[in-house]
């Protein structure tokens, strides 16, 4: 609710020129809405009312520009995609209601903290869950539409980012925690499905040269690393870097957002550099959330990101494996960050020259709110100190505390201690300077960014997304269309049709020409007629009697 009012206010000087002004207000209302009626929700039914009604609100916002058929298709994508996730959900729910007999969320936790069902239920449940957390997070391989999002209005994306929908999928992990420690093989499925995603999109945010879609990798990134957290059984730690990821994402996204306003809308950070010196302010508060994204301390995004990391390695379902995942996210995270703030920013110069004259800073309704974010980028996190630290200055950890009640601690390996714990984090600490390092080798050195002289193999592999996109559009879409026109089209729909359509028509007209012969005017005839009905009356009659 804090970040949405805030959005709320920058959304004034951002959209005051705009046609759909009151229409856009509306939607972001409705979107909201539905978030607030998914979050306090007891229930899954509740929850699901919430689900579909932000997938609706997505839909509107994405697609709010929709004179330009880009946009449209860019709204339609992102919403047949969450019906794929959706669909997960709604078994997942379907089968909870079987085997637990309640969709209510302490009963169904309670169930299968007690007495779950067989082991491959407990399971199938969890992953049909997860595919409904991967829909609306934006995790592999429903990330698809998140991308392509970035044709709504720059508040709509800090919006999804930061406050609402990609959010939710994490909220319905940590809600059905008790499902979740019942299986322990789902759990592994979310802890490497999430750490995969963290690494997938975060090579992809080094190729890109959209601002907002570097940003939108890097929430694709993020999320992924707090879905690792609960698969892990960090519950409590990925809801932790949800809460501090919500300041600096959003300040992000509305720094970004500045940035497009002085540029009348330019994206491609090629045509920018060197808007450091117009636009020190918005050059500053995007510069602390970039620190606290990349986890460099004392900003929000250490304390919680090394929390993760740290369960990655000290969780009973962790691995040193699953810990070089996340470091290898995190080191590609401050690099390809850096390379925005580099190319953005710093350098010389590539704004076209009609523009460079008329560059300023946002309107007070959108700078007091980036202040207000670029403050909590920096402090949310001390309210989340992690274990060894809160030995060594002996305090405690009021946002822990709070969802004691609510979330199970997470349990630690034998073994391993906080000087531990402290030597990880100062290992990650090491390797986002090394990400920071080498894109100021790459990109802050010199003349700044260049051109590749070439795009290798791997590059373009990353530069399209792995091909998911290629996939689903030349297999699946492409599948169902032959499917449709030719398997069923001149197959099995014809035969269906003379079945049910044909054969039905054919019979009522032979009945249709028998009939009239039975309407001779004989009355002899009429008589036997009658006689025989009579007869098959009594008959049925005495049968039945």
């Amino acid at each position: 609710t804090g970040i949405g009012t805030l959005i709320h206010v920058y959304s004034i000087g951002y959209m005051h020129d705009d046609a759909g002004f009151a229409r856009y207000f509306a939607y972001l209302n409705l979107f909201l809405f539905f978030m607030l009626v998914l979050v306090p929700g007891r229930n899954l039914l509740l929850l699901f009312v919430g689900w579909e009604g932000v997938g609706l609100a997505s839909y509107l916002l994405i697609g709010f520009w929709f004179q330009d058929p880009a946009k449209t298709a860019a709204g339609i994508k992102a919403f047949v995609v969450n019906r794929v996730g959706d669909t997960g959900f709604l078994l997942a729910a379907f089968l909870i209601q079987v085997v637990a007999g309640t969709l209510d969320f302490p009963a169904v936790n309670a169930f299968f903290a007690a007495t779950p069902p067989a082991a491959a239920m407990t399971t199938l449940i969890g992953v049909l869950l997860l595919v409904g957390a991967c829909g609306k997070s934006a995790q592999i391989p429903l990330h698809v539409w998140l991308p392509d999002a970035m044709a709504g209005p720059t508040p709509v994306s800090a919006l999804i980012h930061a406050a609402t929908m990609v959010t939710a999928g994490v909220y319905l992990l940590a809600r059905l925690h008790g499902l979740f420690l019942a299986t322990p093989d789902a759990m592994t499925i979310v802890a490497w499905l999430g750490g995969l995603t963290a690494l997938a999109g975060a090579t992809m945010g080094v190729t890109e040269y959209n601002l907002k879609k570097v940003l939108a990798y890097s929430t694709m990134s993020q999320i992924g690393l707090m879905v690792m957290a609960c698969g892990l059984g960090a519950f409590s730690a990925g809801m932790f870097h949800l809460y501090t990821h919500a300041f600096f994402k959003a300040c992000l996204f509305l720094g970004a957002g500045a940035v497009l306003h002085a540029l009348a809308g330019e994206e491609d950070m090629r045509r920018m550099g060197g808007l450091a010196r117009k636009l020190p302010f918005t050059f500053g508060v995007f510069l602390l959330a970039t620190l606290a994204l990349c986890g460099l301390p004392p900003f929000a995004g250490f304390f919680s990101k090394d929390e993760i990391l740290w369960s990655a390695w000290a969780a009973p379902g962790g691995s040193p494996g699953l810990w070089l995942v996340g470091s290898v996210a995190s080191f590609l995270t401050a690099f390809y960050m850096f390379r925005a703030v580099f190319m953005t920013f710093l350098g010389p110069s590539r704004v076209d020259a009609k523009l460079a004259h008329h560059l300023h800073e946002p309107p007070p309704s959108m700078s007091i709110v980036l202040a207000v974010l670029a403050f909590g980028s920096v402090g949310a996190g001390l309210i989340g100190m992690p274990g060894f630290l809160r030995e060594w200055l002996g305090t405690g950890a009021p946002f822990y505390e709070f969802l004691a009640s609510s979330l199970p601690e997470m349990t630690v390996r034998a073994g391993v201690s906080h000087g531990l714990e402290a030597s990880l984090a100062g290992i990650a600490v090491l390797v986002a300077l090394a990400g920071i390092g080498a894109a100021w080798a790459r990109y802050g050195r010199g003349a700044g960014w260049r051109p590749a002289k070439t795009d290798g193999a791997l590059r373009q592999l990353v530069a399209n997304g792995y091909y998911f996109d290629a996939f689903y559009e030349h297999v699946i879409v492409r599948g169902a269309g032959w499917l449709s026109a030719v398997a069923l089209g001149r197959g099995v729909e014809p035969l269906i049709a003379r079945q049910t359509l044909d054969a039905p028509a054919r019979a009522g007209a032979a009945g249709a020409r028998w009939f009239p012969r039975l309407q001779s005017g004989d009355l002899q005839a009429y008589v036997v007629y009658a006689l025989i009905g009579l007869a098959l009356v009594l008959g049925w009659g005495a049968l039945h009697g």
